[in-house]
């Protein structure tokens, strides 16, 4: 193979054989599992970084291997799947820093770890994925890794959880795998092309692609958290926080959303899908996705668990980008697979701290906690302000762009769908803020950890410090090159909306 058939692979690779060396160390050797850690983070954000290049220039990347008769495995660098990839990079060098920080002095430092580096792989390996049967292999396998790290804490909530998620996960992936092989049967062929694949059949085989459309959405809908196959992300909050942080910004629910995007633009073609009329309804569910998790984050003072249901909410801003069709909403759509990524990060690192550093779990215990841990704070305003949607941070973009796209597609009734979605988000985002930041601080809190004159330990404040910085930064500089929103117009260029 030349090298930039390798490519690819070593970026797979760079996470997935760290992880396997993980898991044959002992818990005692914590200096070479964060250094493998660390390491196999790095090197995989700086072959990403040559690949963005690359792509950008307008180079190829692909490794393509024989897996059945007239199925390749393939693993394809094109744009979209680059800003996936460089999303994924990014936080999980990231969260390789504030997993180990969080996890000092627990047990099983070694399992978790290697099934962490497993989970990044597959979400990797699903980005990459250059046709359809790739990205099942991948989808499953992120499945089978993230459930020990649910797990992880042992305890009777945390198994009750895995069971859940594991019933929903492996329901959605059944229905992917029947759409899979019955969209096989009619077309030959399961490859991500510009367009779709699906475009020239007969019209005969209309009724049978809007099933197998439904089944892929469903499929992808258990993990993209689309109501109703969204009961096990709540419940998924028992897993320590880098876990939280990376099932609901990088991995599972990201991992369906993506795939809600690949199932539209290059199996069935977005203009043949709104020819087929399977655009509306996956852009109604899109919306009621956006407003129901939005009601149900107001009713829960558990802040991990009101965190969850903003991520219902918030990830369907992607399938409702995609679902409205025009380039200007696909971009809104697209680019909130970045923004809406770092936005929840910061706050899931943000809950994480106040847990381990002040035994803190709910909203009605943080009064006065930005006295306490300003700098967290800080950085789940930042957060907070960037979901309500308000300039300049990442969010505000994103729902620009969907609301221009909306009134470019004249579809103005999403707009209120945004405007609602913004007003439940200041009402669930801003009493927490006011409790944090203008309550007086009890005497003593839950459960106090002292880290000298910092307020926690570095390596637990330095990931949102970053990723708040980030979030601000992508909508600050939106329009310098390279920006997430300059990357999302480009997918919408040459992989999208071709002339």
């Amino acid at each position: 193979m030349s090298l930039d058939a390798w490519v690819p692979l070593l970026v797979v690779a760079s996470s997935l054989v760290p992880g396997l060396v993980i898991f044959a160390l002992a818990e005692r050797r914590l200096v070479l599992r964060s250094a493998l850690n660390i390491a196999g983070a790095t090197l995989k954000l700086a072959l990403v970084g040559w690949m963005l290049w690359g792509v950008y220039q307008g180079h190829h990347y692909e490794t393509r291997w024989a897996f059945l008769p007239g199925l390749d495995m393939v693993l394809r660098a094109g744009p979209l799947a680059l800003l996936f990839v460089t999303l994924s990079a990014v936080l999980w060098l990231v969260t390789t820093i504030y997993a180990i920080g969080y996890l000092e002095g627990a047990p099983h430092r070694s399992r978790f770890f290697g099934f962490f580096s497993l989970c990044v792989t597959a979400t990797i390996g699903v980005a990459l994925s250059g046709n359809l049967i790739t990205f099942l292999f991948f989808y499953e396998m992120l499945t089978l890794s993230t459930y020990p790290l649910i797990v992880h804490r042992g305890t009777k909530a945390a198994y009750q959880a895995g069971r859940v998620y594991l019933t929903y996960t492996i329901f959605g992936g059944t229905l992917l795998l029947l759409g899979t092989v019955w969209l096989y049967t009619l077309t030959g062929t399961l490859e991500f092309v510009p367009r779709g694949i699906v475009a020239g059949l007969d019209q005969a085989h209309d009724a049978a692609l809007t099933a197998i459309f439904f089944l892929l959405i469903a499929g992808l809908g258990a993990k993209a958290a689309l109501v109703p196959l969204h009961g096990w992300l709540p419940r998924a909050m028992v897993a320590p926080a880098p876990v939280s942080a990376l099932l609901h910004a990088v991995a599972v629910v990201k991992v369906g959303a993506f795939g809600i995007v690949r199932v539209v633009y290059d199996i069935y073609g977005v203009d043949y899908a709104a020819a087929l009329g399977l655009m509306k309804p996956l852009a109604w569910l899109a919306a009621f996705t956006i407003v129901y998790g939005s009601i149900r984050a107001l009713f829960q003072d558990d802040l991990k668990r009101r965190l969850a249901f903003s991520t219902v909410s918030q990830v369907s801003y992607i399938a409702l980008g995609v679902a409205i069709v025009g380039p200007v909403a696909t971009i809104g759509g697209v680019v909130h697979l970045v923004h809406q990524g770092l936005m929840k990060i910061t706050l899931f690192f943000c809950a994480g701290n106040l847990a381990e550093t002040l035994g803190v779990h709910r909203i009605s215990e943080m009064s006065g906690v930005g006295r306490r841990m300003p700098w967290t704070m800080a950085a789940f305003t930042v957060g907070a302000f960037g979901m309500i949607g308000a300039p300049p941070i990442a969010g505000f973009v994103s729902k620009w762009y969907l609301a221009q796209g909306a009134l470019e597609a004249g579809q103005p009734w999403v707009i209120g769908v945004l405007v609602v979605s913004s007003l439940l988000n200041a009402a669930y985002f801003l009493p927490i803020l006011h409790t944090a930041w203008f309550r007086p601080p009890p005497e003593a809190w839950p459960a106090e950890r002292r880290f000298g004159r910092a307020e926690t330990g570095w390596m637990l404040l330095l990931p949102p410090l970053a990723t708040a910085a980030m979030a601000l930064a992508a909508g600050l500089f939106a329009s310098i090159p390279f920006s997430p929103l300059e990357w999302a117009k480009l997918i919408a260029a040459r992989e999208f909306y071709q002339p």
